[in-house]
């Protein structure tokens, strides 16, 4: 049975990861680009380990991730102590944090203006306090949009005050902390811990309460990073890291993944001990479930070490080097192909098919996978279009956060509340390692071809959190539509039994 599921997965990745790679090969025929044979065959390696790696993690996370979180929240709600229930989950989001690998390689990138340790335990602490009040959230059963409402106003009071240090260069870095730090091995996780916890604390509304954690989870680092900003000394510099492709094809990808294995090893390790803690203390659940958990433990360990692996070794040259080469001679082609492959990526983030199907169980139908999928797709791809339209003009990443969190928020007012925590969860989930590993490496490129290595930190960086941003605006624009269609069914239904009591009547006469 394990092996037909897995065999499932991986040739729904294989459909997922295709056409990003397709586009690839075929840039590399036409003599806009010079791939070099090593080139080549290390991005061919990469999308081999990315395919065979969603298929593992989505495999893991139904038979680990999700269960582990559902059995965690649900089993604590039950004890009744609400303390008890706030000091594990500050715990549990702090410790995960600090050991996620997007977050580490973030705390290198600031390190020249700040502590990156003191960072990285700043940023985990501001996790663990916003998802203590996500589930406040629950527990009290206050809305969301109200909630995030406030949350943004401090965020944008904060930008204000790093304009008037003029730090305002370190905005966009501090908007993609907020993406990267929810991970895929987070984002199953918690998204299961709020469906446990909205199941035995929640009202008739437990569907809508269930969403949302990702959302607030992902305040937390942003608030982090604009503190730590504000009160930093000296000057912000970014190093460009080293793209160049390896001679060595074997030996980069054995080092890489030796690299990745022990940080994946280290953030899914948080969580099984957490797991063993539960499970000692309060949870007994039975030998036969414990098992399957662990066999999917195995699997998305396994999956997210090719999958990291494939992305870092195979897709981030490539992408910097397309980036690099359209913003040099063709600008409009590199804003198109933007737009593109931002459709393209969202469909290769292993967590997006997570959500998609947690999304489609949860809301009984109402929000099917293929619109929740079609409305990422559209809403990424014209975020990473934009965000080549500021690479190739060079302006603030002001411009599109303020009118596009007010857009945000105000549609909030407008819609059911569950489209609004779902959009607001799925900005975390698609700004995934895809993202990271493969679009930013572009934004560099592409920021380096057209404007210079001095403007990557205010024009590059960015790009994750205009990818977080786009889902909000899309998903509750589907909300809106059915709203509207919904009223328009009515008034169609109401209309022809008007009629029919209008054409009752005339018989009559």
């Amino acid at each position: 049975m394990a092996l037909k599921e897995l065999r499932a997965k991986i040739v729904e990745a294989l459909v997922s990861a295709l056409p990003v790679t397709a586009i690839v090969y075929i840039l590399s025929l036409t003599p806009l680009f010079n791939f070099s044979g090593t080139e080549l065959i290390t991005f061919t390696i990469g999308a081999v380990l990315l395919v065979l790696g969603i298929g593992l993690f989505n495999l893991g996370a139904d038979l680990a991730m999700t269960p582990m979180g559902t059995h965690v929240g649900s089993g604590l709600s039950r004890q009744k102590k609400l303390w008890l229930l706030l000091s594990v989950c500050f715990v549990l989001g702090m410790l995960i944090t600090i050991a996620e690998p997007d977050l580490q390689v973030l705390a290198k990138q600031v390190s020249a203006v700040m502590n990156g340790t003191l960072l990285v335990y700043v940023v985990g602490i501001g996790v663990g306090a916003f998802l203590i009040v996500a589930i406040l959230r629950i527990v009290f059963r206050r809305r969301l949009s109200n909630i995030l409402t406030l949350c943004y106003m401090l965020l944008f009071a904060l930008a204000l005050l790093m304009a008037v240090n003029e730090k305002l260069d370190l905005l966009p870095m501090a908007f993609d902390s907020g993406g990267v730090t929810t991970g895929p091995i987070t984002v199953p996780f918690i998204m299961a811990l709020g469906v446990g916890i909205s199941s035995i604390l929640g009202d008739r509304k437990s569907k809508e309460n269930s969403f949302g954690l990702v959302a607030l989870c992902s305040v937390g680092p942003i608030l982090a990073v604009l503190v730590l900003g504000i009160f930093s000394n000296g000057d912000l510099t970014y190093h460009v890291p080293d793209y160049a492709v390896s001679g060595d094809i074997l030996g980069a990808f054995l080092h890489t993944m030796g690299h990745t294995a022990k940080e994946v090893a280290l953030a899914l390790g948080m969580i099984v001990v957490f797991f063993v803690i539960c499970q000692a203390i309060f949870l007994k659940l039975p030998r036969k479930l414990l098992v399957r958990i662990a066999v999917g433990v195995a699997f998305t360990y396994v999956g997210l070490v090719l999958f990291l692996t494939g992305v870092n070794v195979g897709f981030m040259p490539i992408g910097y080097k397309l980036g690099n080469e359209m913003a040099k001679g063709h600008p409009v082609l590199l804003i198109g192909f933007g737009l593109v492959v931002g459709i393209l990526v969202v469909l290769a983030e292993p967590a997006i098919h997570v959500l998609n199907k947690q999304v489609e169980e949860i809301t009984g139908g109402l929000v099917t996978r293929r619109s929740m999928i079609t409305g990422l797709c559209i809403g990424v791809g014209a975020a990473i279009a934009l965000s080549m339209v500021r690479i190739v003009f060079d302006f603030s990443i002001v411009y599109y956060i303020v009118p596009g969190y007010f857009i945000s928020l105000a549609l909030a007012l407008f819609v059911p509340p569950v489209y609004t925590a779902i959009a607001f969860d799925s900005g975390g989930v698609a700004s995934g390692p895809m993202t990271s590993g493969f679009i930013l490496p572009l934004a560099i490129g592409a920021c380096i071809g057209a404007q210079g290595a001095d403007k990557v930190l205010s024009d590059a960086f960015g790009v994750v959190a205009l990818v977080a941003m786009a889902p909000l605006i899309t998903i509750q624009l589907l909300g809106f539509r059915g709203i509207v269609a919904e009223r328009i069914n009515e008034r169609k239904a109401m209309k022809r039994i008007l009629d029919a009591d209008d054409q009752q009547i005339i018989n009559f006469m």
